[in-house]
C-alpha cells in the first residue's frame, strides 16, 4: 500500500511517501480503507521523537483517520464492509498512523461516521472536537448553567470547547483577537473580549461577577496570577497545551477557593474516555453544530510539506487535510 512514514526521527525531510506491506488486523482490529486523514501538531512532536512513545518503524504517520471499513475481525462486533467511520488514537502508544490507503484501528477506538457528513469536515474535527470535549467534561466537570472561560476561543480547539460548552448548557466567555470576535460569538459565546486588550483582567471580572466554574487556555500562556483570582468557589483550571511553561501559581488563593488545576494530553486518554468524547462530537457532528472553521487539503504526497508548514505556525485557525 502507498503510506507516509518515517524510519527513524527526526525533522519533515525523514517522511517518505513509497510502498510498505498492507497490514492486517487481528481478531479485534479493523482493516479500514482510509479516505483521509489531519494533520496534527502532535503529530509533528511523534514523528520528531519529542513526544515520546511507542513506535514501529517503519512508522506511518499521522493520528485521525475517515474511512471506510475494509474487513472486521471476528471479535469487532458492530462494524462491516463498506461502513464509513472514523479514528483519532492511532500514531501513539504501538498504533502505526493512518497516513496511508489501508490502516487497522482497534474496534473500541473505532466510531461511526454519521450519515451525511463530509470526510474532510469530520476528520478536521475529530481530535480537536475530542479534546474539547475530555478538558470540559471529563476533567473540567462541567455542569449546566455553570460559567466557562475560553481562552483563545477562535482557533480549532477553542472553537470546539465553545461549541460543546454551549451545547451542555453552560455560560461561555471568550477571549480571541478583534478580528475574531464575531466568529466567536456566531459559535454561541455569551460575550468575547479581546485578549490584547490592557484592562482584559477586570473586564473578565465583570463578565463573570461569581467567577469562573472552569477555566480553560489554549494558547499555552498560563497567567495563573490572573486565572486563579478569578475562580468562582471549587472553579477547575484545566490545562492542556503549553509543555515549556512555567507560570507562577498562588497556592493560597487557590485552595481557599477549594480550587483545582489539573492537566491532561489526549494521548493518555482512555479507550472508554475517548468513547464518550466521541459519542457527543458523532452526534454534533450530525446536528452540524461541529464544524471547522476552514480545511485546507493536501495530497499524500505532500505530508512532509504539510508538517514544514505546521511547524512553522503556516496553519493557525486552519485544518490541514491529507487525501489518500
Amino acid at each position: 500500500m502507498r503510506a507516509a512514514y518515517i524510519e527513524r526521527f527526526g525533522p519533515p525531510e525523514e517522511i517518505v511517501v513509497g510502498g510498505l506491506p498492507a497490514p492486517r488486523p487481528g481478531p479485534t482490529d479493523v482493516l479500514v480503507d482510509v479516505v483521509a486523514t489531519a494533520v496534527n501538531p502532535v503529530d509533528t512532536l511523534v514523528r520528531s521523537g519529542s513526544f515520546r512513545t511507542s513506535v514501529p518503524f517503519p512508522f506511518v504517520i499521522g493520528r485521525d483517520l475517515v474511512g471506510t471499513v475494509a474487513e472486521a475481525g471476528p471479535g469487532a462486533v458492530g462494524f462491516a464492509p463498506g461502513d464509513p467511520v472514523w479514528c483519532n488514537s492511532l500514531g501513539h502508544g504501538g498504533r502505526q498512523g493512518p497516513a496511508a490507503e489501508r490502516a487497522v484501528v482497534p474496534a473500541d477506538r473505532l466510531y461511526p461516521l454519521p450519515a451525511g457528513v463530509r470526510a474532510e469536515d469530520a476528520v478536521a474535527v475529530a481530535h480537536p472536537g475530542a479534546t474539547a470535549y475530555l478538558a470540559l467534561f471529563t476533567h473540567g466537570r462541567l455542569r449546566p448553567g455553570e460559567t466557562v472561560l475560553v481562552a483563545g476561543a477562535a482557533g480549532n480547539v477553542g472553537g470546539a470547547l465553545v461549541t460543546m460548552a454551549v451545547w451542555a448548557g453552560a455560560r461561555v466567555v471568550a477571549t480571541a483577537a478583534a478580528r475574531d470576535a464575531e466568529y466567536v460569538r456566531g459559535l454561541g459565546a455569551a460575550e468575547v473580549l479581546d485578549y490584547a486588550s490592557p484592562g482584559l483582567a477586570g473586564q473578565l471580572a465583570d463578565a463573570a461577577p461569581g467567577g469562573f466554574d472552569v477555566h480553560i487556555a489554549t494558547h499555552g500562556r498560563h497567567d495563573l496570577e490572573v486565572a486563579v483570582p478569578l475562580l468562582a468557589r471549587r472553579g477547575r483550571i484545566v490545562v492542556l497545551a503549553g509543555t515549556t511553561a512555567r507560570p507562577v501559581l498562588p497556592v493560597g488563593q487557590l485552595y481557599q477557593k477549594d480550587g483545582a488545576l489539573v492537566g491532561f494530553v489526549i494521548s493518555r486518554a482512555t479507550s472508554a474516555e475517548l468513547a464518550r468524547a466521541a459519542g457527543a462530537v458523532g452526534q454534533l457532528l450530525a446536528a452540524g453544530r461541529l464544524r471547522p472553521r476552514e480545511v485546507e487539503e493536501m495530497p499524500l504526497a505532500e505530508a512532509a510539506e504539510a508538517h514544514r508548514r505546521m511547524e512553522r505556525g503556516e496553519l493557525r485557525g486552519r485544518r490541514l487535510v491529507l487525501r489518500i
